[in-house]
C-alpha cells in the first residue's frame, strides 16, 4: 500500500514539475528574444551552455553567475551518475565496510547502523554490489523506473544539446533539475539516505571530491576566469568595456581556472562547417569524375563509329588480312 501511494504521489509530483518546466521554458524563450548579449560558454573546445546577460553587467557578477551554473551542471551530472547505482544496489555502505567481503565483515564484527531505517518504498529486491560500495537492498522494478525517468528529465534540462536548440541555461533551471532529483530520491527513500551516501552529500553540499577525476572539472568561483578573443575579462570592469554597447551581441567565452594561461583560440572554421566543406568537396570531385568519363573519346576507335564501314562492306573490303593463310 505504501508503494502505491508513493507511486501516485510521485506521478502527481512529476506532473506538477513538468508544468513548472513548461512555464520555465516559455520564460526562457521569451527571455532569449529580448535584446540581450548571448554568451556561448565553453571549457576548452567543448561547448557547455548558453547564457544571456546585458552589456552593463560587471565582469565580477558575470563570472560568479557563469561559474555557479557551470559547477551546478557538474553537480547534477554527478548525482545522475550515482542514482542508477542507488536504483540497482541500494544505499551506500559505511566507509569502513566498503570493499570488504561478507566474511571480512563478520570477522571484524562490523554492522551497518543505517540498514534497517534507510529502506526503499515497497518491497525491496536484493542485488549484490560486486564493488562492495552499496548494501544490495534495492527498490523494486516499478520504483526503480521512477528514478531512471527523473534522471533523464534532469539531464535534459541542463544538457549540452540546449546549445543547439538555442536555449539559454539559468541557475533556476539547474536548481529545478536538483529539486527533481531530490524529490524522486525522497519518495523512493522516505526515511532518507545515510549521511555517508554520496547522493545525500551532494544534496547537502558536503561532497568530498579529493583525488577524483571530478575534482579536476570543478572550478571554484574565486578561481574562475572568463576569456574572450584571447583576452581575460578583468573583474574590475564591465562587459561593455570589451564587447561595446550593442545588446544584440553573441560571443564565445571560455571558462577556466586562474593561472592556466590563455585558452586556445577558436578555429576559423567550426567542426560542423569543416564537415560541410569536406562533403561539398567530395561531391565536387564526384561530379568532375563523371564529366571526365563523359569526355572520353575512346568510342571513336569502335567499329560502329567508323563512317567508312558501310562503304567497305559494299565493296567487299571488310575482314581483309594481309599475310599467308
Amino acid at each position: 500500500m505504501l508503494c502505491s501511494r508513493s507511486y501516485v504521489t510521485l506521478e502527481y509530483s512529476r506532473s506538477a514539475v513538468l508544468g513548472v518546466m513548461a512555464t520555465n521554458a516559455n520564460t526562457v524563450d521569451k527571455f532569449s528574444r529580448w535584446e540581450m548579449v548571448q554568451l556561448h560558454v565553453k571549457r576548452g573546445d567543448e561547448s557547455q551552455f548558453l547564457f544571456s546577460t546585458t552589456v552593463d553587467v560587471s565582469v565580477e557578477t558575470l563570472t560568479q553567475q557563469v561559474s555557479a551554473i557551470y559547477n551546478g551542471r557538474l553537480k547534477v551530472d554527478r548525482i545522475c551518475s550515482e542514482i542508477p547505482e542507488l536504483a540497482d544496489h541500494g544505499v551506500s555502505l559505511p566507509p569502513n565496510m566498503q570493499g570488504l567481503t561478507d566474511d571480512q565483515i563478520m570477522e571484524l564484527k562490523l554492522k551497518d547502523e543505517w540498514e534497517d531505517c534507510c529502506v526503499p518504498s515497497g518491497l525491496a529486491e536484493f542485488k549484490k554490489d560486486e564493488l562492495g560500495r552499496r548494501s544490495g537492498h534495492a527498490p523494486n522494478q516499478k520504483i526503480k523506473e521512477v528514478l531512471r525517468k527523473t534522471v533523464e528529465e534532469a539531464k535534459a534540462l541542463i544538457s549540452k544539446k540546449q546549445v543547439e536548440a538555442n536555449v539559454c541555461v539559468t541557475m533556476d533551471l539547474v536548481k529545478e533539475a536538483l529539486d527533481q532529483l531530490r524529490g524522486a530520491v525522497m519518495i523512493v527513500y522516505p526515511m532518507g539516505l545515510p549521511p555517508h551516501d554520496p547522493i545525500r552529500m551532494e544534496f547537502e553540499n558536503q561532497e568530498d571530491l579529493t583525488g577524483t577525476q571530478a575534482s579536476l572539472l570543478v572550478i571554484p568561483e574565486e578561481e574562475a576566469q572568463l576569456w574572450w578573443a584571447s583576452k581575460e575579462l578583468q573583474r574590475g570592469k564591465k562587459l561593455q568595456n570589451y564587447v561595446g554597447k550593442n545588446e544584440k551581441t553573441k560571443i564565445i567565452v571560455k571558462i577556466q581556472r586562474r593561472g592556466q594561461g590563455a585558452p586556445a583560440r577558436e578555429p576559423l572554421v567550426s567542426e560542423e562547417e569543416q564537415k560541410k566543406m569536406m562533403l561539398n568537396y567530395y561531391k565536387k570531385q564526384e561530379e568532375l569524375k563523371k564529366l571526365e568519363e563523359a569526355d572520353n573519346d575512346s568510342y571513336l576507335q569502335s567499329d560502329w563509329s567508323d563512317r567508312q564501314a558501310l562503304k567497305r562492306q559494299f565493296q567487299g573490303l571488310t575482314n581483309i588480312k594481309w599475310g599467308p593463310r
